[in-house]
């Protein structure tokens, strides 16, 4: 059974006086259990607007979206929430990081919203930064961090609730390449270990990472191929 399973995807957004903008005309897109995929397109091709709905961030305007075999369209907003907040990992280029809050708090926020016990929170947050190699970092503010440790932080929060998807949107656009490359690395070992992963970029060069490329253009898919793996990376300690 896939995991995500998306037909006839509609999104389109109304932008006033009678204007209207098709971000997403009808995509089809399937995604089995621990797949590596890297969804790429040009600016405006409808890549992060596919991003949002399949991380239960967007509504599609129509079609159907199962996850795990439930129709999302069903689900009510605790349903969802618990969703993102268990199933799926998120990964932003921005970091989203809370700036007066140490790198621990970042990391166990979305525990907190998951109502568990503060002990047992931060024994998940701790291990997870050490897990992402931040153990030495955990009461560090983000602005006492380099841009790498920022996105291993927000790595760590997304794993945080051990979901089954990470899903990636430019996870390296703010770093230089050695960095970049070393959280593609630390990505590749989430995979290994059994992670689904769903990869937004626009660089051909971290979708060499993925297993699979799927490409965009003006809302619709492009082409969905398997890919040749030219890039393996060991385990990051």
């Amino acid at each position: 059974m896939n995991v995500i399973e998306l037909k006839n995807i509609v999104k389109t957004y109304d932008m006033g006086v009678a204007q209207q903008v098709q971000a997403l005309r009808g995509v089809d897109l399937s995604i089995g259990k621990n797949e590596y995929v890297a969804i790429m397109g040009p600016s405006g091709s409808g890549k992060s607007t596919l991003m949002n709905v399949i991380g239960c961030l967007d509504t599609p305007t129509s079609g159907s979206y199962h996850f795990n075999g439930v129709s999302v369209g069903d689900m009510d907003d605790n349903a969802l929430a618990r969703i993102r907040n268990k199933e799926i990992g998120f990964v932003f280029q921005t970091f989203n990081l809370l700036g007066r809050s140490d790198s621990l708090h970042n990391v166990e926020l979305p525990l907190i919203y998951a109502g568990v016990p503060s002990g047992e929170r931060r024994r998940r947050a701790k291990e997870t930064l050490e897990h992402v190699g931040l153990g030495d970092r955990t009461h560090h503010k983000p602005n006492e961090l380099s841009g790498g440790q920022r996105q291993r932080v927000a790595v760590a929060r997304a794993l945080v609730t051990r979901p089954s998807i990470i899903l990636a949107d430019e996870p390296t656009g703010n770093l230089d390449t050695k960095t970049g490359e070393e959280i593609m690395r630390l990505i590749e070992d989430l995979h290994r270990q059994g992670n689904t992963i769903i990869l937004v970029t626009h660089e051909a060069d971290i979708a060499e990472h993925a297993h699979r490329v799927v490409r965009l253009r003006d809302g619709l898919i492009e082409t969905d191929e398997k890919v040749n793996k030219r890039k393996t990376y060991s385990a990051v300690s």
